[in-house]
């Protein structure tokens, strides 16, 4: 079972913890990974693009000429697809997007993240993780001290002071332990756990393997 070292707020190392190898030393499984972001991509699809079709369409209640005899084509509606402004063939409607990904290959899509980050040594783990304001730059300092360019930083539950800290800077997603999925953890090359959230996650993963 892997180790990892546990740090203050200040980069002293305070401990360690060990790394359940069920969640961070597992397989990693590339294409579990692709289903997985396409899964969450298409379920956060609004799916409210739409066109008017020719039913949909003001106007055209007459027909523009009479059937025979002007020597051109027929024409019922000034409506039908082919007419400029008129309405669109088999164009987007309001739709969901989202499919079904079975619950066990989320999960192991999830550990396979977590998994493909311990290997790049791309986990931090801090003792616990408090801020004194919702001030920005308290955020961008502690990211200073540990040299980090983004970071993804889980907590055991939601604490808004921290989300507040983060809400301005692009490269920060803050989330609860709960909340923790495959496409935050590739966004960001450096993933940061309070000790709490390590072993609320585990818990939680190990318990459906």
């Amino acid at each position: 079972m892997a180790t990892a070292d546990v740090y203050n707020m200040d980069k002293e190392q305070v401990g360690s913890i060990e790394l359940s190898d069920a969640v961070f030393g597992c397989e990693v499984r590339e294409h579990l990974l692709y289903a997985a972001v396409r899964y969450q991509r298409a379920k956060a699809r609004a799916g409210t693009h739409k066109v008017k079709e020719r039913a949909e369409v003001q106007g055209g209640g007459r027909k523009p000429w009479k059937q025979k005899g002007t020597g051109r084509a027929r024409q019922g509606t000034i409506r039908a697809p082919q007419w400029r402004g008129g309405g669109v063939v088999f164009g987007p409607r309001v739709r969901s997007h989202a499919h079904k990904m079975n619950k066990k290959v989320r999960r192991q899509a999830l550990c396979s993240a977590l998994s493909r980050r311990a290997e790049e040594n791309g986990i931090s783990v801090l003792e616990t993780m408090s801020m004194t304001a919702a001030k920005t730059r308290h955020m961008v300092d502690f990211m200073k001290r540990f040299e980090f360019t983004d970071m993804l930083l889980v907590t055991a539950e939601t604490d808004t002071t921290i989300e507040r800290c983060a809400s301005n800077l692009s490269n920060v997603t803050v989330l609860p332990s709960s909340g923790v999925n495959v496409y935050d953890i590739l966004l960001r090359s450096n993933l940061v756990m309070t000790r709490a959230a390590v072993e609320a996650l585990t818990a939680r993963l190990e318990a459906g393997c």
